[in-house]
């Protein structure tokens, strides 16, 4: 059930304002989506919720800089006074500086070298899972739930939309309409490189993180490698892993964060000019910093990671990846309505519209209950 969709022409984040042109050869489908419904897809549904999953990484990606940062301090100083908001305000100017670099060209060695990053920390993390389980100081695995009644309820679909939080290509939709032809070759040779890191980072993290913790396992599984303050794996192994994890962060932040770089500055930048004209430069760093101080004020003021990848995938990546293209297929080929394919794009568009919705109240009200539990600004 493959998506056809708006192409760069459109007002969404990857467009023709940015250089990059839509393919030549296009099917009568695809030309239809394009020319009557591209304009109005891109504008008003694409686009906002792929800002919106962007920046919400880039809110995501602060806190866990900061969580990244406070844990190194903590190795070497277990009885420090600083709280987390001082740790993700430090990671907020690194993001500053970093948040200058021009455009997305120029970060195509920043994403390989988080590729590496990622594959390295993810194997430190799971042989950390499997040292710890098999230690001495093991601690004891209980795999029951722990909430009941609606809380279990809410708290089985919050977990949903973590999932398609964590399993979402938000951003697939423009490159594939910018990509080009031959597209479905590229395209699925592209997602089967992501899948397979997908698999072999989240997997075994996710499963041996489980196996060692059961349902103490926290929203970081790094957290559970301190018990009773004290480190559970040597401090150099800690050291390493969370330094892996800070670099790659950072590398991640920067990327979800030129999207609406992007954004913002084809209101402000003039095309006609350098790049790094004085006329480009200026409003180019006042509008980046900006952007970079409220996410990382967001970030300090709601640290709840889990939250905050839940309220994604219930806004952002759900409809986005399930909702959408069943939609736009179904519009865009008009499948026999006696076939297969309508009923099962229908089927999904409805179910995920009620995941979602239902999603998204689970989410904003899983956010209220830990802000009223820890209070903004906490020390998590």
């Amino acid at each position: 059930m493959a998506a056809v969709v708006p192409d760069s022409s459109s007002d969404s984040i990857f467009g023709k304002e940015n250089g990059v042109q839509p393919p030549k050869q296009l099917d009568a489908g695809a030309l239809f989506v394009l020319k009557s419904k591209g304009p109005r897809w891109g504008k008003y549904v694409v686009g906002p919720l792929q800002f919106g999953i962007c920046y919400g990484a880039v809110v995501a990606g602060s806190l866990l800089g900061g969580q990244s940062l406070k844990f190194i301090y903590l190795l070497h100083n277990p009885n420090g006074a600083m709280k987390l908001y001082q740790f993700i305000s430090i990671f907020g100017v690194l993001i500053l500086f970093l948040a200058q670099i021009p455009s997305f060209h120029s970060l195509r060695h920043i994403n390989l070298v988080s590729l590496t990053l990622c594959l390295a920390f993810s194997a430190c993390v799971t042989a950390g899972s499997i040292h710890v389980g098999y230690s001495k100081n093991a601690p004891t695995r209980d795999y029951s739930l722990n909430s009941v009644g609606v809380n279990r309820v809410f708290g089985g679909v919050n977990s949903v939309s973590i999932i398609a939080t964590t399993y979402a290509c938000g951003i697939i939709p423009e490159i594939q309409a910018t990509i080009a032809p031959p597209v479905k070759g590229k395209m699925f040779k592209g997602l089967c490189v992501c899948y397979s890191v997908i698999l072999a980072t989240f997997f075994s993290v996710a499963i041996s993180g489980y196996w060692a913790f059961g349902n103490q396992a926290m929203g970081t599984v790094l957290s559970n490698f301190m018990g009773n303050g004290q480190p559970l794996l040597p401090t150099w192994f800690l050291l390493m892993t969370n330094i892996f994890i800070l670099l790659q962060i950072s590398a991640v932040t920067v990327v979800y964060l030129q999207p609406t770089n992007e954004v913002f500055e084809k209101w402000f930048a003039d095309p006609k000019m350098d790049q790094f004209s004085y006329r480009n430069v200026v409003p180019r760093l006042i509008s980046r910093s900006i952007s970079v101080i409220i996410g990382t004020l967001i970030a300090a003021m709601l640290p709840f990671f889990g939250d905050i990848m839940a309220v994604l995938g219930a806004f952002g990546c759900i409809p986005l990846d399930f909702i959408f293209p069943s939609v736009v297929y179904n519009v865009t080929f008009k499948p026999s309505k006696r076939g297969l394919v309508f009923w099962g794009n229908t089927f999904i568009a409805v179910a995920s519209t009620a995941l979602a919705a239902i999603g998204a109240i689970a989410s904003i009200r899983q956010i209220v209950i830990d802000a009223k539990a820890y209070r903004l600004f906490a020390n998590m």
